[in-house]
């Protein structure tokens, strides 16, 4: 009897093994960087080195700048030749200095 299927030009799976998250390749290097980002103090910085980075910094700092943003949570950069530099950022709502 004919069901009436044309073949398909790609293999398929059922919907319970399709991955539904994703792992990006800068995954590893922005969870550590959020992970220590959560117990520095507010007079600190992270020293990144650069040579660490598996992409370049403008790639980890955008991938950064996505989860920060995801995350809400407010976070500035920096960079020399050798190093980003991370802080925790005061919120814009939040007042500075105590005032």
């Amino acid at each position: 009897m004919k069901t009436g299927r044309v073949a398909a030009n790609f293999k398929t799976l059922n919907l319970g093994d399709v991955p539904h998250s994703r792992n990006g390749k800068h995954r590893e290097i922005v969870s550590m960087i959020l992970r220590d980002l959560d117990e520095l103090r507010d007079t600190e910085a992270l020293r990144v080195p650069l040579a660490d980075l598996t992409d370049t910094k403008e790639n980890v700092r955008s991938a950064l700048n996505r989860a920060t943003r995801k995350a809400n949570r407010n976070v500035a950069t920096a960079t020399d030749q050798k190093f980003l530099y991370v802080w925790n950022a005061a919120r814009r709502d939040q007042p500075t200095n105590g005032k």
